[in-house]
């Protein structure tokens, strides 16, 4: 089982990431596309990855924006795992809006 990160530590952890924001035990980021099959692009990228790694965030789906929250149930907070999913999924952002 994934270790949670501090409290202490979270605010500084999340604060390295590009746009991610801390919101209790989770973070959140949105991203906006131009139409909305990019999205459902997007989701399915995302959605392909945390079935591979069995890490499944929260999305939702608004028009042409995609909100995405990350936390660790079993740990009870945040993961360096929630981490590095949030990298992960802003180079997915990237492949597809570049």
């Amino acid at each position: 089982m994934e270790k949670r990160i501090p409290d202490e530590e979270k605010q500084e952890k999340v604060n390295a990431l590009d746009g991610w924001k801390l919101d209790g035990k989770f973070i959140v980021k949105r991203f906006r596309f131009g139409d909305f099959l990019t999205g459902i692009q997007f989701v399915n990228n995302v959605a392909e990855y945390a079935e591979d790694i069995q890490h499944h965030p929260f999305i939702s789906i608004d028009y042409k924006m995609v909100t995405v929250k990350l936390t660790s149930w079993q740990a009870k907070g945040l993961t360096d795992l929630d981490l590095e999913c949030a990298v992960k999924y802003d180079s997915l952002y990237k492949q597809i809006t570049e």
